[in-house]
């Protein structure tokens, strides 16, 4: 059987077609999954999730020119990009979304607490682009299967997404104080996994911030710090984690060598050697970083008109 399916969001031309073509299971089409991390830090987060036909962005943290510019520098269209997670309403999630939202008409798909708290004014977001979507119930979207999970910061209301393509699982979470009984099972059923790693515990109690901020960060609603992450992937690692990113570092409190000499401190502690197959990388707080990529199985080839 072939069916002929109109996608529920538009692209930046207005909706296309896909044809899907179930498959049967000694055809199966093996399709790239490729995984970039656009901006990552207190500076903005953005990260891209797709394939050659089209790809969803999850937060817009940065510029939307700065969104644009990387995005081609990658090889990627905007025009493919078929909308937007939002994680919550700290700016660095959400600067580029007025411009998407009112002059590009990207859709963006958040909770209801979440899109009540970036609707304002001020921020003139397009109220019609922001689209609700349930906590722990999955929703399609270009393709991917995705779950939102409610986890711990000091935001009106966080989330993570847990993202499924094919056979391959990814789990996305930036900003959270502790890991809750709720969001381990995402994280833990990751193949490719993007966790904060937001501060080094000494540079954090030893640096210039005031009392209330450093109490802020370290509280259980606040960031991951190194040693809670590296003990977190030490108590949990497993052959189908392939990837490892280590994101949201703080710029004055950590740096990308304070964080692998503390997760490679922790698994030499622990006894754990990884199997060979596995990539840790610390994503970059202003640039682009390399492109993972994963081989999707999946049941039907989806082809682009």
């Amino acid at each position: 059987m072939v069916n002929l399916i109109q996608p529920q969001v538009a692209g930046a031309n207005g909706f296309s077609l896909y044809l899907y073509v179930p498959l049967t299971p000694m055809n199966k089409v093996f399709m790239k999954l490729n995984f970039c991390s656009l901006s990552s830090g207190s500076s903005g987060n953005c990260y891209w999730l797709g394939n050659e036909l089209q790809g969803i962005l999850i937060d817009a943290g940065i510029s939307a020119t700065s969104i644009r510019k990387f995005l081609k520098n990658i090889d990627i269209s905007m025009q493919t990009i078929m909308g937007v997670l939002v994680s919550h309403n700290h700016i660095d999630h959400i600067k580029g979304l007025e411009v998407l939202t009112r002059k590009n008409c990207f859709p963006a798909f958040t909770t209801h607490k979440i899109r009540k708290s970036i609707l304002s004014p001020k921020k003139k977001i397009s109220p019609d682009c922001i689209h609700e979507i349930p906590l722990q119930q999955k929703f399609h979207l270009a393709g991917f299967d995705i779950e939102a999970f409610p986890v711990c910061h000091d935001a009106p209301e966080t989330i993570g997404f847990h993202i499924c393509a094919g056979d391959k699982k990814i789990t996305i979470v930036t900003d959270l104080g502790h890991i809750c009984q709720t969001a381990a099972p995402y994280i833990k059923a990751a193949n490719l996994l993007v966790i904060e790693s937001n501060y080094d515990e000494q540079m954090l109690a030893n640096g210039r911030y005031p009392h209330f901020l450093k109490a802020r960060i370290r509280s259980d609603h606040g960031h991951l710090g190194n040693h809670q992450t590296a003990a977190f992937l030490a108590d949990n690692i497993n052959d189908n984690l392939s990837n490892i990113c280590l994101a949201h570092l703080s710029k004055n409190n950590n740096s990308p060598e304070i964080v692998l000499q503390t997760l490679q401190q922790t698994f030499s502690e622990r006894g754990i050697i990884l199997n060979g197959h596995q990539r840790i990388s610390v994503l970059n707080r202003n640039t682009p970083t390399d492109m993972i990529s994963l081989i999707e199985q999946t049941d039907s080839l989806q082809v682009l008109f």
